[in-house]
């Protein structure tokens, strides 16, 4: 077990270590206790002097570094003047609290970039990672890992942690303790050698791979004795997700973090120590696989290739065993060169020569986890949603299982890249048919970006209409109220009339008229009815389920009016009744909310009321501003709505307009700007 770090308080002998830099320590400095090792600080590795004849090869530097950044704008001056002088390519970003940079370049040119970084006291005790390598393979790769031009940016975050790209990252400065390549190696050593009568005493000890599937189906940790969890996550941002819905697994346990080079794992042992009690210990491999594999040429406790986010692609240990297998025939193959990913999301799949076909569309088995072995296409008929599948027999892989040879590498060749699949909801006494005629602008110019997918809610709505006179009054304040029902037109054929339906009811609601006749109002609509609408959830709920399972999954939900009321309360239940609704397979990872209003009468209990004042899934709300034309829903009901989700994780569009989604700039592009993050 990982005891609290201490100070000088260990009986076990204190181990003299060499580390990469090659400094010896051998007295207790900061230290802490981990399964009766003292663990003794570290020392950075120095850069090597230049050396002979290197003018003119070629190398990868690779460093980050979390420090208060006192003036941003003059930071990315000197990295866009200095990289560009060196002729440098790749990446550099630079945040409010530091830096993250990948750039290649002649040896001699990284070098003076570093003794340039250096003299800044910003970055002192930066860990610099310098390797000699080739140049790009060809330039796809060099194009797909950003090394054909440089790219120096000014973002949010240095790494995304959240799949809400808009809440509030935890405190780096509460970030697990780090442990240098030979700290780490001598605990999981040590872990290791335990013998059956001590073996309880290391159960509570667990390594934690903070990668995403694609990286760790290359190469992996692994240790007797020392369960290894990988959360099989798409991208980075989906981790926080993983760690809420798996947190007994970490509780009470001394946690071992590691990733490519270290900085994924400063925000996310953060946030597993944001969690409190029972998440303390908690410490990270400094300087990732990376310093590790150098410390350990034989690749130590680590098997296979570590993934690199440059045109390396991957960089391997003495070691030849391959642990990657080919998605589709199940051999050994751990090459990513080809750049191959999965139609429906994009990511990485590893596919060999052999099987690799032109204009082949390939499914990750995250994605046939999910079912997406099935195409749909999506249309309405006489305003209900339908489908054509075009169904390919898949079989669901667990995430760490290895791909069954029997999976099918082609699909419908005309299949268009990856969208975001958006589940719309109408309003009160609309219909999918007519809720799309409305949206085409919007549709239209989100057309690269995402699949708008129109349903109809479940209850249908009786026809009704209102006398002539009521309508001539409606425009006139001086009518009368006494001729209100004086006169009446006869009401419309009902075969010239589509459906309408609702989400949310009044208690007293009765399905429909019989025969479908119609019936007159007698009295102005009430412009609060909405606010006595508050029964039809549960049946609401169970319809949604129901698209779901038969037509999703879906990335996101966008609600107009009523029901914006909806997919807010869908939220709401996603996240009181998480496990309940996740484990059908129904999440949602945005929403966005136009015109819409909040029920809170649908909370029936003050500790779910508590619950959902702090709504965390990123939104998007769009509502016409406090002067603005919007008649139906007024103003503070939209904001009132935008209160329920947490701060730092929605966004308000208000517009000049009525009561509809405005496309015209600049409320489309940030529109855009919100959907892109979730690309």
């Amino acid at each position: 077990m990982l005891a609290a770090m201490a100070i000088g308080l260990v009986k076990s002998p204190v181990h003299r270590v060499n580390c990469p830099g090659g400094v010896a320590l051998n007295k207790v400095s900061s230290s802490s206790l981990v399964n009766g090792i003292v663990i003794i600080g570290r020392a950075c590795p120095p850069i090597e002097e230049e050396k002979e004849g290197e003018e003119d090869e070629y190398g990868i530097l690779l460093y980050y570094k979390y420090t208060q950044i006192p003036d941003i704008d003059d930071l990315f001056a000197f990295y866009n003047s200095n990289c560009n002088s060196l002729s440098l390519l790749g990446r550099v970003r630079l945040s409010p609290l530091g830096v993250n940079v990948t750039v290649g370049g002649k040896l001699s040119a990284l070098r003076k970039h570093i003794a340039a970084v250096e003299s800044n006291s910003l970055f002192h005790g930066t860990d610099f990672k310098l390797a000699t390598c080739g140049r790009p393979l060809n330039d796809k790769v060099a194009e797909e890992c950003g090394f054909t031009s440089l790219s120096v940016r000014i973002v949010k975050e240095l790494v995304t942690l959240s799949s809400n790209p808009l809440l509030k990252s935890p405190d780096i400065s509460d970030a697990g303790k780090h442990l240098s390549a030979v700290e780490f190696h001598s605990v999981l050593e040590r872990a290791g050698q335990f013998d059956k009568e001590s073996i309880d005493n290391n159960s509570e000890l667990v390594l934690l791979d903070a990668r995403n599937l694609y990286e760790t189906r290359i190469g992996k940790f692994n240790t007797p004795n020392v369960a290894t969890l990988d959360p099989g996550i798409r991208q980075y941002s989906d981790l926080p997700s993983w760690i809420d819905d798996n947190s007994d697994q970490l509780q009470g346990k001394s946690v071992l973090m590691y990733c490519t080079g270290g900085i994924r794992c400063e925000m996310a042992s953060a946030y597993i120590r944001s969690k409190g009690a029972g998440f303390e210990n908690v410490f990270q491999l400094y300087g990732g696989i990376q310093r590790y594999l150098e410390q350990f040429p034989d690749g130590g406790f680590f098997k296979g290739k570590n993934f690199v986010f440059d045109h390396r692609i991957s960089v391997g240990s003495s070691d030849a065993n391959i642990m990657g297998t080919c998605l589709l025939c199940g051999l050994s193959f751990d090459d990513y060169s080809s750049r191959l990913r999965c139609s429906y999301c994009r990511m990485l799949v590893l596919v060999c020569e052999s099987c690799q076909r032109k204009g082949s569309v390939y499914v990750c088995e995250l994605c046939q986890n999910h079912h997406k072995g099935v195409r749909l296409i999506s249309s309405t008929e006489n305003g209900r949603l339908s489908s054509t599948p075009q169904q390919i027999e898949t079989e669901t892989v667990s995430s760490d299982a290895k791909p069954s040879p029997q999976l099918p590498w082609r699909q419908d060749v005309d299949s268009p890249p990856r969208k975001l699949r958006i589940l719309c909801l109408h309003g009160f006494r609309q219909n999918a048919s007519s809720f799309k005629g409305r949206t085409a602008s919007l549709a239209k110019k989100l057309k690269n970006i995402a699949e708008l997918v129109f349903v109809d809610a479940p209850h249908e709505l009786p026809f009704i209409y209102q006398s002539s006179t009521f309508a001539e009054s409606h425009h006139n304040c001086n009518s009368p109220t006494s001729s209100l029902l004086q006169q009446s037109r006869p009401p419309p054929p009902l075969e010239h009339c589509k459906k309408k339906f609702a989400w949310f009811v009044a208690p007293d609601f009765v399905e429909k008229n019989e025969g479908g006749e119609w019936k007159m109002e007698e009295s102005p609509f009430d412009p609060l009815q909405y606010q006595q609408q508050t029964a039809g959830f549960d049946e609401s709920l169970a319809y949604i389920k129901t698209v779901y399972a038969e037509e999703g999954p879906f990335d996101g939900l966008l609600g107009f009016s009523q029901g914006a009321a909806m997919a807010a309360a869908l939220v709401c239940a996603q996240q009181t009744q998480r496990r309940s609704l996740t484990a059908g397979g129904m999440e949602f990872r945005f929403v966005i909310l136009c015109s819409g209003f909040g029920l809170t009468k649908l909370m029936q209990s003050e500790e779910e009321q508590e619950r959902v004042l702090m709504l965390k899934c990123p939104s998007l709300h769009i509502f016409g501003s406090e002067h603005g034309k919007d008649r139906q829903i007024a103003n503070q009901a939209s904001r009132d709505l935008a209160s329920l989700f947490d701060d730092g994780c929605s966004l308000i569009i208000e517009h000049d307009s009525g009561h509809i989604i405005p496309t015209r700039p600049p409320y489309i592009d940030r529109i855009k700007d919100f959907l892109r993050r979730f690309l």
